[in-house]
């Protein structure tokens, strides 16, 4: 029953997307630098910065709903968004600026092969134009923002958005609101997609938990990174950088950023909301209230 109910929450999430692709009009209209003859480059504009491109220019996205590095657009949604895909891939056929240890391949529920880059799975946008779904223009950007869960896909991110279940790290699932039940919750992730939380005992851009000698930082790492790069649908001014006994953390409006020891590292993992019991750490998200 509850796994039946996650889907249908996913598949809702995926319509509502579907419905406003085809409906946006966004054009942020950069100016593309793709690099020549790369089967993946890197452009960049004025108001995203740098992104990915195919060998054409045109522009790669992130799904929100792929928290786990699975492709969760299928159906409608793959009409819209068609997955981003090169055959044999090798170093030389990337832009300078890209890893290719950054990149893999998956299978989406069609069938078809998908790369991914730093466990994103990559797409295309194809909106609908005069009811034909039609291949987003080299040097567009229209597609970022879209639904508030589609995001050009920047190689510099140190935040990003994922909407997934929470489930605890006593194995039961909870609602945003941290009473047990099933419904994806929207929430901040690191580049790539490493769960991240806040602290119900600190207080504004001040660290409450972290040792001087760091003797309980596995447990609740903190976020260390003085880089501020976001998703277009956050406000970058809520977020800045503190010194925590010598080392930065990243803040989200007031509030320090950690990862929790026991989610080890695992893409979509979120154990650290019922640590040691539910709301303690709760998951980052766009609308937290500001740190006192």
């Amino acid at each position: 029953m509850k796994s039946k109910q996650i889907k249908f929450a996913l598949a809702a999430l995926i319509a509502a997307t579907f419905f406003v692709s085809c409906s946006s009009d966004n054009n942020n209209d950069p100016t593309p630098t793709p690099e020549a003859k790369k089967e993946i480059g890197l452009s960049t504009s004025t108001t995203l910065g740098s992104y990915l491109t195919d060998k054409d220019g045109k522009s790669l996205y992130f799904f929100a709903a792929d928290a786990k590095g699975q492709a969760s657009c299928s159906g409608g949604c793959e009409a819209v968004w068609p997955p981003f895909y090169v055959d044999n891939l090798t170093a030389d056929k990337l832009s300078t600026g890209l890893t290719f240890s950054d990149f893999a391949t998956i299978t989406t529920t069609s069938g078809k092969k998908q790369l991914t880059y730093k466990g994103w799975p990559l797409y295309y946008y194809a909106p609908s134009v005069s009811g034909t779904n039609t291949a987003e223009a080299a040097g567009k950007t229209t597609g970022d923002g879209v639904g508030g869960v589609w995001f050009i896909a920047k190689p510099d991110y140190s935040v990003m958005i994922v909407s997934s279940q929470l489930t605890g790290h006593d194995g039961k699932n909870y609602k945003s609101d941290y009473t047990v039940g099933d419904g994806l919750t929207t929430y901040f992730t690191d580049a790539k997609g490493l769960t991240l939380y806040s602290f119900k005992n600190d207080n504004f851009q001040k660290n409450n938990f972290t040792k001087a000698d760091f003797s309980n930082n596995a447990v609740w790492p903190i976020y260390e990174t003085d880089k501020i790069v976001v998703p277009s649908v956050l406000d970058k001014s809520k977020f800045s950088v503190i010194t925590v006994f010598g080392k930065s953390q990243l803040v989200y409006n007031g509030w320090p950023l950690y990862y929790f020891g026991q989610d080890a590292s695992v893409r979509g993992a979120n154990k650290g909301i019922s640590f040691p019991a539910p709301a303690v750490w709760p998951v980052v998200v766009k609308d937290a209230p500001l740190a006192i």
